[in-house]
């Protein structure tokens, strides 16, 4: 058997099972998007380490850019899947706004491709992101338990701060982001790992303890 025909008889395999298929790219093209970004990944690369072909690929995604696209459509929904399976209402304000804030620290350490996956189209200005339909925004499961705690908690009068839970989400993540993503130059500059295991416990709480003091504690009074 030729090689051609050796990849054919692949194809025609894969093609009996499809949604295996499908997922196994998606695996490989998250890996190398997250590793190079959209310009710099290689189509060809991908078909590689999945042991299939250019054609299948395109096949199943029809282009480079919309293989891109169901990559970062995976990795949001993922998040969204790990969003819907958190508790947080039987727990009193302060307790609920750590676990989520401790959480989200949790959530980006175990998925660092979404982080770079996510600083790769920003580079890029959010090109697929704006131009695809379906990604999770304001109806993401997060945003919304962040609502419901922070109108508890200001009900209760236990929260100060007059704040939306965009905003509060922007803060946490803004942490958790920077030390996934920033760890290298950080590491070069500073000459600290962040993501050290002996910091880890440090840090979770650090990101707790900043969102609980802010929503405590009144604004600062004008000078």
């Amino acid at each position: 058997m030729t090689v051609g025909q050796e990849k054919s008889a692949k194809d025609e395999r894969r093609l009996r099972d499809p949604e295996r298929t499908r997922l196994e790219i998606l695996a490989v093209a998250t890996q190398e998007f997250s590793d190079r970004g959209f310009a710099g990944a290689r189509v060809d690369e991908i078909a590689n380490q999945t042991r299939t072909t250019k054609r299948m690929i395109y096949y199943y995604f029809g282009s480079k850019e919309r293989l891109y696209v169901a990559t970062l459509e995976r990795a949001y929904e993922a998040i969204r899947v790990i969003e819907e399976n958190i508790d947080v209402e039987n727990l009193d304000p302060v307790t609920a706004i750590r676990q989520l804030a401790e959480l989200t620290f949790d959530r980006h350490e175990a998925n660092p491709n979404f982080s770079r996956l996510v600083s790769h189209e920003n580079v890029q200005q959010a090109r697929f992101v704006t131009a695809a339909s379906g990604f999770p925004g304001l109806e993401r499961p997060g945003i919304k338990m962040l609502e419901q705690v922070l109108e508890r908690g200001r009900a209760d009068g236990v929260f100060q701060r007059e704040i939306d839970a965009l905003d509060v989400h922007m803060l946490i993540s803004s942490f958790c982001f920077f030390r996934i993503n920033n760890r290298y130059t950080f590491a070069a500059n500073f000459g600290r790992n962040l993501v050290e295991p002996s910091r880890r416990t440090t840090y979770r709480q650090m990101i707790g303890d900043v969102v609980v003091d802010y929503l405590t504690n009144p604004p600062s009074k004008p000078v």
